[in-house]
């Protein structure tokens, strides 16, 4: 079987959309598939980041927007002139919809795609949006075809061999905080890593250790990374080992997105920061079940807010015994699968 992924990275729309669709892309090897990526080219793309994984990419070079009609004769110029056939194209874009998609399923097999924003018409067979919301089934309703096949909630969540073993290791938080987890994301373009980096400055924090991760694509990774030496805090760029500092966290600082589901898996109490629209409702509705606290939208989060969830966390262990059991019951079910269910469904066809 033959796997095409359309999805992109830059430093403006990060890089979750790529890191989860390369799990996806792993998977779909371990079972046998030939694996390819058609990607945009540009300022923060993960074009070698995959390649290195060993998956071919196929690249896309043009300035400005993304003009739909142009993108998909670009995608179908790919599938006819290199691939022998596609039997899946999987698309993982919010710039993309179902004009798109009704371009491109004429030349693959089947049409997948994976989103969270329930904002628009699709044309797929398939569609993954492995958040939780209250209301999930509710969201797609009249924006997928007839006979599209739905996978929604944590239970599909693409999460990669590291967390199923991390996940051995971790039980209910006990509340009590002595080693904090500070990441934003691959990118952090609002730079929330430097505003709690400057939190704990203003606090008088003592024995409690510091773990902060950023990703290659973080323009201010080395202004982060001078800040730690000089807060003796340690620092982590672009590591393939953040569900063993999940594990070993008593509570994190975090943005939404798939690293808040990450940290759910793995019972992992944390802060959340709306970093980009997409977030907005899965954070909401995850803080309304007790799995995390939401702290709000980026702009109007400052340093001194920071500082005031880390000096209350450390004062109600009970809180965080609470909200750790909480996410564990929201998304900690999901378990190493034989074959992952998103995986079973792309074979059956």
């Amino acid at each position: 079987m033959h796997i095409l992924f359309r999805v992109d990275s830059s430093f403006a729309i990060g890089t979750g959309h790529v890191m989860r669709c390369l799990t996806l892309a792993r998977m779909l090897k371990d079972a046998g598939c030939a694996v390819y990526f058609a990607m945009r080219a540009g300022l923060g793309d993960l074009c070698d980041e995959v390649e290195r994984n060993g998956f071919p990419v196929f690249r896309l070079v043009y300035n400005g927007s993304v003009i739909q009609e142009v993108d998909a004769q670009w995608t179908i110029d790919v599938v006819r002139r290199f691939l022998p056939s596609v039997d899946w194209c999987i698309v993982d874009h919010y710039e993309l919809d179902h004009r798109w998609e009704e371009n491109v399923r004429a030349y693959v097999g089947r049409v997948m795609v994976i989103d969270d924003l329930a904002n628009r018409p699709h044309q797929c067979d398939l569609l993954l949006d492995q958040n939780y919301y209250r209301q999930a089934k509710q969201r797609y309703h009249s924006l997928v075809p007839p006979g599209c096949r739905l996978l929604l909630g944590p239970q599909y969540m693409l999460l990669r061999p590291e967390f199923y073993e991390a996940k051995q290791f971790v039980s209910l938080r006990g509340g009590e905080v002595q080693r904090i987890l500070l990441f934003f994301g691959g990118s952090d373009p609002t730079n929330e890593t430097e505003k709690a980096l400057r939190a704990f400055r203003e606090l008088d924090v003592v024995d409690v250790e510091v773990d902060v991760v950023v990703g290659k694509a973080n323009l201010n990774r080395f202004r982060v990374e001078q800040l730690c030496r000089e807060m003796d805090f340690r620092y982590h760029c672009q590591i393939d080992y953040i569900a063993e500092l999940m594990a070993k966290a008593d509570f994190s600082l975090g943005a939404g997105g798939a690293s808040m589901w990450e940290r759910c898996f793995l019972g992992l109490p944390s802060a959340v920061t709306i970093v980009a629209e997409n977030q907005r409702r899965s954070t909401e509705d995850a803080a309304a079940y007790g799995a995390v606290w939401n702290i709000g939208w980026h702009r109007d989060v400052k340093s001194s807010h920071y500082a005031d969830i880390i000096d209350k966390v450390i004062a109600l262990p009970e809180q965080l015994k609470s909200m750790s059991r909480k996410a564990l019951e929201l998304a900690g079910s999901a378990k190493g699968y034989i074959v992952h269910p998103v995986v079973e469904a792309l074979l059956e066809g």
